[in-house]
């Protein structure tokens, strides 16, 4: 993967580097040499720079693979980030959806014990099945 990077880095300096030349001044400055592309404030000499000879046709087409490769592993990537974002978001929903509907027996399960708490008499054995098996449900649809 890394070969393929700095293939196509490479690639994209060939064909940069023929509008880059120019003229480049070296600079003597406290003992110091440094490159500018404007004259250098006293003595200075320029650098004479020539273009790059245009890469052979077999290198050409080798970089305009490499830089293709480089553009369909990138393309590859984004539509696997792409699908990755849209199964973390239904995931998302998903638990949203579970949540509401052990709240929503949650709150059921309290109806029921309330109402077996006001029940008298032969109805309270009624009761206390629907509340069990309210209970029951809830174990088993959210058991955490």
């Amino acid at each position: 993967m890394h070969r393929l990077l700095s293939i196509a880095t490479a690639c994209i300096l060939c064909q940069a580097q023929p509008q880059a030349a120019g003229a480049i001044y070296k600079c003597h400055e406290g003992g110091r040499v440094t490159y500018a592309d404007r004259p250098c404030a006293g003595a200075g000499a320029e650098l004479a720079l020539r273009a790059a000879p245009p890469p052979d046709p077999e290198t050409q087409a080798r970089m305009t693979r490499a830089r293709d490769m480089v553009l369909e592993i990138d393309k590859s990537r984004a539509e696997q980030a792409l699908r990755d974002e849209r199964d973390g978001e239904r995931a998302r929903r998903a638990v949203l959806a579970l949540r509401k509907r052990c709240d929503k027996l949650r709150l059921q399960r309290q109806w029921l014990e309330e109402d077996l708490a006001r029940t008298r008499g032969d109805a309270k054995e009624a009761a206390r099945i629907k509340v069990r098996r309210q209970a029951e449900t809830l174990a088993v649809e959210c058991p955490a």
